[in-house]
C-alpha cells in the first residue's frame, strides 16, 4: 500500500469516526437542552401555583357585564312579509 492510498483511508476513518462522535455529542446535546427546558416549565409552574395559592380569588372579569336580552320578535306570517318584501323593491 503506498502513502498516498494509506492517507486516503485515514482520512475516510477519520471523517467516518468524527461522525459517529458528532452523532453522540448531538444526542447528548439535544436531551441536556430537552431537560433544561422541562425543568425550567416545572420551576416557573411551580411558583405560579405557590403565587394562586396565596392570592384570594378573584372574578374572571369584574367590569364586564351580561349584554342584554333582546326582546322577542313577534313572528310574522307570510302574507305580511311578502307585502314587505314588495314595499321594499324586492321582486318575489
Amino acid at each position: 500500500m503506498s502513502k498516498d492510498e494509506r492517507d486516503r483511508a485515514e482520512a475516510r476513518f477519520n471523517k467516518a469516526a468524527k461522525a459517529a462522535d458528532d452523532a453522540r455529542t448531538g444526542k447528548t446535546g439535544r436531551d441536556a437542552a430537552a431537560k433544561a427546558v422541562l425543568d425550567n416549565m416545572a420551576r416557573l409552574k411551580a411558583l405560579r401555583l405557590a403565587k394562586e395559592a396565596t392570592e384570594p380569588a378573584q372574578p374572571a372579569n369584574p367590569t364586564r357585564s351580561k349584554p342584554a336580552k333582546r326582546p322577542a320578535r313577534k313572528a310574522q306570517d307570510l302574507s305580511g312579509w311578502l307585502s314587505s318584501e314588495q314595499s321594499g323593491g324586492r321582486r318575489t
